[in-house]
């Protein structure tokens, strides 16, 4: 049996107080309720709007980012690979392709520089 990957939580909306829908679940990768259907399973999924898009996102930067703070050094490679899969997402939602959003990393590199000479400020004397 293949296993699934630890986002394949299906989404849900559900009935709150006073007849209000909540929503629960999280984002998942696109192929996510494929996976789960080809595991014998029947997802529960619904497409968020633009706005929860957005929202979701963000809390999903957040999770990944966390997951790779959490990481081995085996398996920082593919958690940090999951942190740029959400950068990316989030610039096309801002309307910034790859390219864009290289050309703009480039120029504040350019400007400020990078992180490669491991420089630690301890503030003015």
């Amino acid at each position: 049996m293949r296993r699934l990957p630890r986002t394949a939580v299906p989404s849900q909306v559900r009935e709150g107080t006073g007849g209000a829908l909540q929503q629960h679940g999280k984002l998942v990768r696109d192929r996510i309720p494929q996976s789960i259907r080809e595991d014998a399973a029947e997802p529960v999924t619904y497409t968020g709007g633009r706005e929860e898009y957005r929202s979701r996102l963000r809390d999903k930067l957040g999770e990944e980012v966390a997951e790779f703070l959490e990481a081995d050094e085996d398996s920082a490679p593919e958690e940090l690979a999951d942190v740029l899969e959400v950068v990316r997402a989030l610039a096309a939602d801002l309307g910034v392709d790859a390219d864009q959003l290289e050309k703009i990393r480039e120029a504040k590199a350019g400007e400020r520089g990078g992180f490669a000479d491991r420089i630690v400020w301890t503030g003015n004397p």
